[in-house]
């Protein structure tokens, strides 16, 4: 939480009382939601933009760490405020878990949309640039469905085990998440984009194309985070269950 500095005397060493927040908590949260969204979608979709300008000078692998790198470094940056969701999936799947309350869900989803989508209103601005990493299906729609699920359900189950298990290396999640968004990139970007978050994928959709497939970049990631995040709950062997904000991601 935000504090205000109280300073000591003249001569005295300065410190950090905490007097009262510069915000009040549920905005810090949503402000910090969008501000770690914001950096997930404008500096992963703008690896692929800068990938399509430079005619493939960042390259799939480069866009994939890019995505990567952003979500662990906005992890360490913001998870200790908001929990560092960054998408609306893994922010349901928390509450479906019991992990998150259902009545901040709301607030947490609009900033992660809003995020998304001004990051990707500056990059077209920025950039003029026509492709702005735009998530649209290389396979069937049921195959494409079904990868979107499985890829969503690896990064939530991921996020699940560093974020809410007191067992697991805490101090790790930044590192574990991105890794996984690397991961799942690397090999499912050619195949669906690898969305994996349905504000992300809404972004670019907005602005260039692929509005009419975000019902399958909504209902895949909503069903493969749900899924992952009740079956680690399941095999967690751990009677410990609160309801608190949890640390997320992309």
């Amino acid at each position: 939480m935000d504090t205000i500095a109280g300073v000591q005397p003249m001569g005295e060493t300065p410190v950090l009382t905490a007097e009262k927040p510069l915000l009040g908590s549920k905005l810090a949260k949503v402000l910090a939601e969008f501000i770690g969204t914001f950096a997930l979608v404008f500096a992963g979709c703008g690896a692929v933009v800068a990938d399509h300008l430079t005619g493939g000078g960042v390259s799939h692998v480069g866009i994939s760490l890019t995505f990567g790198l952003v979500v662990c470094v906005m992890i360490y940056a913001t998870g200790h405020i908001s929990g560092a969701h960054f998408n609306p999936a893994v922010t349901v799947a928390f509450a479906s878990a019991g992990r998150f309350p259902w009545r901040e869900v709301p607030a947490y989803a609009l900033g992660q949309v809003a995020a998304a989508i001004a990051a990707i209103g500056l990059l077209s601005t920025f950039t003029g640039s026509t492709v702005l990493g735009e998530t649209v299906p290389r396979l069937g729609t049921l195959p494409s469905l079904g990868v979107e699920a499985i890829l969503t359900f690896f990064l939530m189950f991921v996020i699940s085990a560093v974020a809410t298990d007191h067992r697991a290396e805490g101090q790790m999640a930044g590192l574990a998440i991105g890794g996984t968004v690397a991961m799942c990139a690397l090999f499912g970007g050619p195949l669906t984009g690898a969305s994996m978050n349905p504000a992300r994928s809404l972004g670019p959709a907005l602005f260039g194309q692929g509005l009419q497939w975000m019902w399958l970049y909504t209902i895949g990631p909503m069903i493969g985070a749900v899924l992952a995040a009740l079956t680690y709950r399941w095999l967690r062997c751990d009677d410990e269950v609160t309801t608190s904000d949890a640390a997320g991601c992309c």
